[in-house]
């Protein structure tokens, strides 16, 4: 697997709102797109930190990943994003291929049209690890 570079740090928050003016206040970071992610039940907003960028995942539901890992104490940053160059599926076969555990076998859409998978962080020295690349097509 080639990695190119930190796409981004999920940070988990109970509402984006709240928190964004943090980061555009005092950091002085600019929030430049909100979505809402379905089927992960998440709503997401982005920043820019040079070439690397900021998503603040507030869940949308109970049943969210996020939720869930809020409510257990989670606090400040969800997950490691790093962008691949040899794409997704060929990184989660790699990764598989040396031992660690899968949450997602295949890759799946995922916030700014970018194709997703994370590692288990049981599996990865307890940062949950998220492989990504742009969409094709």
């Amino acid at each position: 697997m080639k990695i190119s570079r930190i796409d981004h740090l999920g940070i988990g928050v109970q509402s984006i709102e709240e928190v964004l003016p943090y980061f555009e206040n005092v950091l002085g970071l600019k929030c430049y797109a909100v979505e809402e992610v379905a089927d992960q039940k998440v709503k997401t907003a982005f920043l820019m930190v040079g070439e690397t960028k900021i998503e603040l995942l507030e869940p949308t539901s109970p049943e969210s990943a996020i939720a869930k890992w809020l409510e257990k104490g989670g606090k400040g940053v969800h997950h490691v994003a790093f962008a691949v160059e040899d794409g997704v599926a060929e990184a989660l076969v790699e990764a598989e291929g040396k031992g660690i555990r899968l949450i997602d076998k295949e890759p799946r859409l995922g916030a700014e049209n970018m194709m997703i998978g994370f590692l288990h962080p049981k599996m990865t020295a307890g940062i949950l690890t998220e492989l990504c690349e742009p969409k094709k097509g």
